[in-house]
């Protein structure tokens, strides 16, 4: 089936932001054919109709009529027919514009198989025969199936898409038409209960109000469809179950269907439940593993992330804006350091909706995630024996897994390699190694500039780790989902801080230790709540260099990275791609406007969740502004606020091929051009002569982007334009 592409929102819709949904807007549903309409019906007990019965021209005035639904038994029917094999009805509509249906649905309540045909276009069948054959008037459906909704359960429902309507979708009159067929001729009953709804694009109610159990379809999507199939398996927590998945992903700018070829991946999977706490939500997350048909691990690129096989799909469930984590590793991998992949897909699982995922990459070795030697188990010796590590400050899971810090709380787990996978030697080595800088720190001299911390940590990657559990005052920070790495001595050898992990509860999102609140140090919790992490965090924040450099890092960074228009900016472009998928995710996940543990704001729209959620950074960000540890005045590279100048004219806005930047003054200038996803486009450096500047923008696809112009490393001026169709 061909069907059109579809642009997001922000390649379109200028100001103010507006949904994703317009391009393609369903504004609601009405029903056109409702079972308890009068229809013209035939029993097929000795023949069937002529063979145009389907059609609109056909002339049925020979038929019977009656109110649907029509049948036998299960008391389920207002109009009673005699035992048959077949029954063929039909039933004229009349649509005033099919310019403004967008899709429709068919409710089909049967028992025991039916094959429907709208203008005599076959577009629905169930349990019986080959699609686009009509069964003879004596064929019998596969199996027996039971009506549902005299039971208290929603029909069956079927989709037709716009390309269906534009196919087979008359102006005026219209005709649906059902066949209906019996297991066997001495079935007890017979059901068939049938409603037409569409999907229309203006607020007028033009035709009738869908029934009160009607649920909205999952029709198309912007967002990648995973689909997993467990085969009736249960998924257990810690051991992986063989599952198939297959993976839906047309592209940026086009739309993803159900009933779409598997072009991401198809193929099998391990799964098992994975996460702590959020293990008690009904949304699961899940680990997965892409393997091959004979089980073993299979490198594959999702999503066009880098080709692994150990993936994770994290469930927003806590956390209603869907983006902490999300958000959050767009900024860690901003700063410059490894941070995990992320993609958002919908998932379906044993084709239940499942909702909102975030498909991400699992911390591990790998060249394309923390990129570090390799450690087998026989590198027992020398330098081989110093690097390949990755561990963690987390719960305690054992001494077989993990050490305690001598100086009290702090459990250290083994992460890459598996502690299974490390030899004692290997295990010891890792252990001595970060003892020993543990009593560095507990020393007088812990902040020699040669032999203190500096020697045994990455202090710029030790920065930004605090940089990001600070910004987001996660309530874990320090002490739960602490990644740490090293290398091989002959690879520098110091201990790393990261990649960062698990942020679903930052950003004012948990009701204890204070978290909601937008002020406070997070690596004060030890003082606000009585939940102690290492030690080695606090020495850090003591040492005046430590502080000054955290201070000179926060100065580069909130003039780009972390300033706060800037996330914000991210935030909303994220939130529009999200809009329709965020209604299916809280339909299907009922929890706006309750409470999920452990909220510490609860909304009752999914936009207020949004709006919570900048809010709190602009509140957070101003704080840190306000009482920023350490002494800015010496940093080499100091940024100022950005000065809005007067004399700037940046025309056409929208833009097509060209982009004019024109400056009153001569001055020498950089311009750059970011796109949503805060990824630099375009630049310009000015020649000090002319005070007007062009930017070619043929390559870039229309929707919004950023502006910045800077002069003397200063940004002076910034804005928003955008690049029309």
């Amino acid at each position: 089936m061909i069907r059109s592409k579809l642009l997001y929102l922000i390649i379109i819709c200028v100001f103010p932001l507006c949904s994703y949904a317009q391009l393609n807007a369903i504004d609601h549903w009405e029903t056109v054919v409702f079972e308890t309409d009068t229809w013209h019906y035939f029993i097929g007990n000795t023949a069937a109709p002529p063979t145009n019965w389907s059609q609109p021209s056909y002339n049925p005035s020979m038929w019977q009529t009656g109110q649907g639904g029509i049948g036998y038994a299960d008391g389920d029917d207002n109009t009673t027919i005699s035992n048959t094999l077949s029954l063929y009805m039909r039933l004229d509509f009349n649509i005033i514009d099919p310019t403004t249906v967008l899709a429709a649905l068919l409710d089909a309540d049967y028992d025991d198989a039916f094959v429907a045909y709208l203008n005599g276009h076959e577009i629905a069948r169930a349990n019986i025969g080959t699609v686009g054959t009509p069964p003879l008037h004596t064929d019998t459906a596969n199996t027996y199936r039971e009506a549902v909704m005299y039971q208290g359960e929603n029909p069956s429902s079927f989709s037709l898409t716009q390309n269906d309507l534009n196919q087979y979708l008359n102006q005026g009159n219209n005709t649906l038409a059902i066949q209906v067929h019996n297991h066997s001729i001495g079935s007890s009953d017979l059901t068939a209960r049938f409603f037409l709804s569409v999907g229309v694009n203006n607020a007028t109610m033009t035709y009738n109000p869908v029934p009160s159990w009607f649920t909205v379809p999952f029709l198309w999507t912007n967002l990648p469809v995973l689909k997993i199939n467990t085969n009736g398996q249960t998924i257990d927590e810690d051991v992986k179950i063989t599952a198939d998945m297959q993976l839906i992903d047309n592209g940026f700018g086009n739309l993803n269907y159900l009933d779409d070829f598997p072009n991401g991946y198809d193929g099998q999977i391990g799964i098992e439940i994975r996460g702590a706490s959020s293990t008690m939500f009904d949304k699961k997350g899940f680990g997965i593993e892409t393997r091959d048909s004979l089980g073993d691990n299979n490198n594959v690129s999702l999503l066009g992330m880098p080709s692994e096989n150990d993936w994770v799909l994290h469930g927003p469930y806590a956390d209603k804006s869907l983006l902490r984590n999300f958000v959050t590793y767009h900024i860690g991998n901003e700063l410059g350091h490894y941070t995990p992949k992320v993609r958002f897909c919908e998932l379906f699982l044993d084709d239940q909706y499942w909702g909102v995922y975030v498909l991400m990459e699992k911390i591990k070795r790998d060249n394309n995630r923390v990129d570090i030697a390799k450690l087998s188990p026989t590198d027992t010796l020398g330098d081989d024996l110093t690097g390949g590590y990755i561990f963690k400050i987390d719960r305690d899971m054992g001494p077989e897994n993990g050490w305690f810090s001598p100086y009290g709380y702090g459990y250290y787990a083994y992460h890459h390699p598996k502690s299974e996978d490390l030899h004692p030697l290997q295990k010891s080595y890792i252990q001595n190694h970060f003892n020993a800088f543990e009593n560095r720190m507990a020393s007088a001299n812990y902040n020699n500039p040669i032999t203190g911390y500096p020697a045994w940590i990455d202090v710029p990657s030790f920065i930004d780790y605090m940089m990001i559990q600070e910004i987001t005052r996660n309530i874990d920070a320090y002490r739960l989902s602490t990644f740490m790495y090293k290398d091989k001595d002959s690879n520098g050898g110091k201990i790393h801080a990261g990649p960062i992990w698990d942020y679903n509860l930052g950003y004012g999102n948990a009701d204890f230790c204070d978290n909601g609140l937008y002020h406070g140090w997070a690596f004060q919790y030890n003082q606000i709540c009585g939940s102690p992490f290492p030690y080695f965090w606090g020495k850090l924040v003591n040492d005046a260099a430590f502080r000054d450099d955290f201070n000179c890092r926060w100065q580069e960074l909130r003039s780009n990275v972390l300033n706060t228009d800037t996330i914000h900016h991210f935030i909303d472009s994220m939130a529009l791609i999200l809009d329709d998928a965020q209604v299916r995710n809280f339909e299907k996940w009922n929890i706006l406007g309750t409470y999920v543990w452990p909220n510490a704001y609860i909304g009752q729209t999914y936009d207020q969740e949004i709006n919570y959620l900048k809010n709190w950074i602009s509140q957070r960000l101003a704080w840190m502004d306000l009482n920023m540890i350490g002494n800015g005045n010496n940093c080499t590279t100091t940024t100022k606020e950005v000065l809005e100048v007067n004399n700037l004219k940046v025309y056409p806005n929208p833009f097509n091929e060209y982009l004019s930047f024109e400056m009153i003054d001569n001055q020498l200038i950089n311009i750059e051009i970011f796109d949503v996803l805060g990824k630099r486009v375009a630049m310009l450096n000015s020649d000090n002569v002319n005070t007007f500047y062009q930017i070619n923008t043929n390559n870039l696809q229309p929707g919004i982007y950023f502006y910045t112009i800077i002069q003397d490393n200063q940004i002076i001026a910034k804005g928003k334009v955008v690049k029309a169709n």
